[in-house]
């Protein structure tokens, strides 16, 4: 069953195509890696399918429902980690869960377990009353993974959720991703980190410009012959933007 489906996706910034044509399946159960440069239009992919962005074309379906029509509803239905979000600095980690959660209908009965869970696999429990505000990069990165898993949702949108974590979190992190996906979710991954694709997605769509340029299964591929195959297919020009991890 297909978690997302777009047709003939578009959006433009003025005369700057951001998404072109855009048109892809991905099945439950997948981590559908995002693999591009920086201004390849991943961002506003994810934007779009998340319901904060009307497109200028096409159509979407994400977790059964219109993110065009109905965007409040997707945004209960899935979870989100931006590239560059923030959590409120006015609230401690612990107060953020909570809103998370009230604005995706989550039992409150269900919702301490699920913290401190979390608090315990990304090490942040003695954070938890502490004001975002105060917390590092790296532990208001662990709030905002936290925060779009709270609700175990069927549909995960991932914008480079490993920026700022040491390598034991980093590892965790790809571990539980691995788990989520076997357990039927699927996760939308979004990165200009080579590796990082390679190691944890199980379908891969190379985009450059605003276009999907290919589909690949990176079973077997490593980081370098996953980088070999983005420069046969988007070209070396691109290649300054292009990141290893």
């Amino acid at each position: 069953m297909a978690a997302i489906r777009t047709r003939d996706l578009t959006k433009r910034y003025g005369d700057v195509v951001a998404v072109e044509s855009l048109s892809l399946t991905v099945d439950d159960g997948e981590c559908y890696g995002f693999l591009g440069p920086n201004g390849a239009g991943k961002s506003t992919t994810i934007n779009v399918l998340t319901g904060q962005l009307a497109p200028d074309g096409g159509s979407a379906r994400v977790a059964d429902v219109d993110p065009i029509a109905r965007p409040i509803d997707t945004r209960a239905r899935v979870g989100i980690l931006p590239e560059s979000g923030r959590p409120p600095s006015f609230l401690t980690a612990r107060e953020y869960f909570e809103f998370a959660a009230a604005t995706r209908g989550m039992d409150d009965d269900r919702l301490e377990p699920r913290i401190r869970t979390w608090a315990d696999r990304l090490a942040f429990a003695e954070k938890l009353d502490t004001l975002c505000t105060d917390l590092s990069q790296g532990e208001r990165q662990k709030v905002l993974i936290a925060q779009a898993f709270i609700h175990e949702p069927r549909v995960v949108f991932i914008d480079e959720p490993l920026t700022n974590l040491d390598p034991i979190i980093q590892e965790r992190i790809k571990r539980f991703f691995e788990r989520y996906r076997r357990d039927g979710n699927t996760l939308f991954l979004s990165t200009h980190f080579v590796e990082t694709a390679a190691e944890v997605c199980t379908q891969i769509g190379i985009v450059s410009r605003g276009r999907l340029l290919e589909e690949l299964r990176p079973r077997g591929m490593d980081g370098d012959a996953l980088l070999e195959r983005f420069f046969e297919v988007v070209g070396r020009e691109d290649e300054p933007e292009l990141k290893r991890r």
